[in-house]
């Protein structure tokens, strides 16, 4: 994008007559397919005609054009370009350094206890990746505690999804999981990404967990789209129960009595639709 600045303007040079002018300053992207820019209805042809006959006066069009875009114009020889090309920049490595550093334990300056298990952990790159963690270990009793050195316990959270959550705040990527059981990890894991507010694992999590809708996970996964504002998988879900070949499945299956429970609202429309 550049600024660009025109004048339009249309004058005799033998004799003085009434003058057509407009002027303006504009951003536009030369790179794009626009053919023209100005104005189309600046002039009628026919003025412009009558004006040349009634001065014998030639009609000259002159362009003269300035862009504005805050850098200096430097030019390329082709022995620049070659070198340039040759040179291979590999793709970012950081998540693999930062992986390292978590299962090496190196520097590590916290440490969890989940379900029995106990995980170091540093305090900084957890704090840079969710803002829970900044507040809980960055608060004045959690370094007392990091200082003399407490353990941080985890309530309410499975060690393999805890394990998971610091892998991707490490990594930036989910863990290999195996097929079957990636669709209940994944349960558990977007409820701890929406705890630690974790906006992009919880996405992931979402769109995971859109493709492990059937008969007998409709019903807890809508629950938890409800419960944790995840509007596409609540969507998805609804979509797949409300089949005529789902919805009686659905409705007879064990999470639906959990859906009951927590999401009346929802429950009554599903109900309502099975009636009819």
């Amino acid at each position: 994008m550049a600024e660009k600045r025109a004048l339009f303007l249309v004058r005799s040079k033998k004799k003085k007559v009434p003058s057509t002018k407009k002027e303006f300053v504009t951003t536009s992207d030369f790179a794009s397919r626009r053919h023209n820019v100005g104005y189309p209805n600046f002039a009628k042809r026919e003025d412009l005609l009558k004006m040349v006959r009634r001065q014998d006066d030639p009609l000259t069009i002159r362009c003269h054009i300035v862009v504005f875009n805050g850098h200096r114009a430097v030019q390329q020889f082709p022995k620049q370009q070659a070198a340039a090309s040759a040179v291979h920049v590999p793709p970012s490595n950081l998540h693999t350094h930062l992986g390292d550093l978590l299962s090496s334990k190196r520097g590590a300056d916290v440490v969890f206890e989940v379900g029995g298990e106990t995980y170091p952990a540093h305090r900084c790159v957890l704090a840079a990746r969710s803002p829970v963690f900044a507040v809980e270990l960055f608060s004045s009793m959690r370094e007392s505690d990091a200082a003399a050195g407490g353990v941080v316990h985890i309530d309410d959270m499975e060690p393999q999804v805890f394990q998971a959550l610091l892998h991707f705040a490490y990594t930036d990527t989910l863990p290999e999981m195996r097929t079957p059981e990636e669709g209940v990890l994944c349960q558990h894991l977007l409820v701890a990404a929406d705890r630690y507010d974790m906006e992009r694992l919880k996405l992931i999590c979402e769109d995971k967990l859109c493709r492990y809708i059937d008969v007998g996970t409709a019903a807890i996964v809508l629950t938890l789209a409800e419960q944790h504002r995840c509007h596409c998988l609540k969507k998805a879900c609804i979509d797949f129960i409300s089949a005529p070949a789902n919805l009686k499945a659905v409705v007879a299956s064990d999470g639906f009595e959990h859906l009951s429970s927590s999401c009346p609202s929802i429950t009554k429309d599903l109900l309502a639709m099975h009636a009819s």
